[in-house]
C-alpha cells in the first residue's frame, strides 16, 4: 500500500497538538494517539518521537464499513507523526487511492476518505 509522506517544520508535539486540535474542529472523533516512542520507552528501549493518531466520523465510516466489510482493517482512519533519522517530523497516511483500488470503492463511497489528506496537509501548513 502507498503511503503519502509530508514533512512539518514544527516538532513532533506539536504538530501532534495542531492535528488534535483540527480533529476537534471538524467534529471528527479522536479514538486514540499511539505513542509508539513511550511504550518503547516503557520497555526500556530507545526511539524516536513516532506518535499514531487514530481518528476518524462514524456516521460515516460506519455505512462504509457495513457496505464493505473488510473496510475494516484500515479504518478508522490513521495519521502517523514521526521524527526521522535526521530529526526532522513527517507526517504520513496511507494513500485513499490505493484504499479504494484494495477495496473496490465506488469514488462517492472514497470520498470521506479523502480527508486524511487534507488534514495532513493542514496541519503542515500551519
Amino acid at each position: 500500500m502507498k503511503i503519502i509522506t509530508h514533512e512539518s517544520d514544527d516538532s513532533v508535539a506539536e504538530t501532534l497538538t495542531r492535528l488534535k486540535n483540527l480533529i476537534a474542529a471538524k467534529g471528527l472523533t479522536l479514538f486514540t494517539v499511539v505513542e509508539h516512542d513511550v511504550a518503547a520507552a516503557e520497555a526500556g528501549l530507545s526511539m524516536r518521537p513516532t506518535k499514531v493518531v487514530i481518528f476518524g466520523n462514524p456516521a460515516t465510516g460506519t455505512p462504509l464499513m457495513i457496505a464493505v466489510p473488510l473496510l475494516a482493517i484500515d479504518l478508522p482512519m490513521k495519521i502517523l507523526i514521526w521524527q526521522d533519522e535526521s530529526g526532522r517530523t513527517r507526517v504520513s497516511h496511507h494513500d485513499v487511492a490505493d484504499l479504494q483500488k484494495q477495496h473496490g470503492l465506488t469514488d462517492d463511497q472514497a470520498a470521506p476518505l479523502r480527508g486524511v489528506a487534507t488534514l495532513a496537509t493542514e496541519i503542515i501548513a500551519a
